[in-house]
């Protein structure tokens, strides 16, 4: 039976490293940002505004936004919607690791699914990326973490109607300042090859 694992994260946690290294494991597909640039593509979106859209909500999010105005939806609303189909046409194939996208909303009613939520605590997540970010300050990533977890939270609330990180929307959680990114892959691996787990 064909199964899908989606990765949620917070930023520097280690949720793509967990992702990439589990797809590999399992020689599933793995699928991040590039579901961004087939939806965009599909959908004829400018490629070069990609960057600014991801993950990010429109500028009016908490003010008033007419849900009827079709033709004139703002770039990341047109994205998003082209990004859902994707997803759920990669879901229909199965055998894939989805980090990011909220991706355990769209695929909430899917068969043999495992929605993952990655965390770590802040100094753990700061030093990581300040060893994949040396030109970088320490107070300039933390800032970066902050401003990025924070994007997450209103992109997923905005677009989902769920909250973040919050465990009625995930099947399992990880602390990887506690736990370690090896024993993560290690467990989801173990979770999604055991015929007794009921992914359903």
């Amino acid at each position: 039976m064909k199964k899908i694992i989606t990765i949620s994260r917070e930023f520097g946690a280690g949720g793509g490293e967990i992702g990439r290294r589990v797809a590999q494991a399992l020689n599933y597909d793995y699928y991040d940002k590039e579901l961004i640039l087939k939806a965009a593509k599909e959908s004829n979106i400018d490629l070069e505004s990609l960057s600014k859209w991801d993950e990010k909500v429109p500028m009016n999010f908490g003010f008033a936004q007419s849900l009827f105005d079709f033709y004139n939806k703002p770039l990341n609303e047109k994205l998003f919607k082209a990004q859902y189909q994707v997803i759920k046409a990669v879901g229909e194939k199965g055998n894939c690791v989805i980090v990011g996208r909220n991706a355990n909303t769209i695929l909430k009613e899917y068969d043999r699914a495992l929605h993952v939520f990655v965390h770590a605590e802040s100094y753990w997540r700061l030093k990581r990326m300040a060893a994949k970010m040396p030109e970088a300050t320490e107070a300039k990533i933390s800032e970066q973490i902050r401003a990025i977890d924070k994007m997450r939270r209103k992109y997923c609330t905005y677009y989902t109607n769920t909250e973040f990180g919050v465990a009625d929307y995930y099947d399992i959680s990880f602390n990887t300042s506690k736990l370690g990114i090896d024993a993560c892959v290690k467990i989801i691996c173990d979770l999604a090859k055991s015929d007794d787990l009921d992914l359903e």
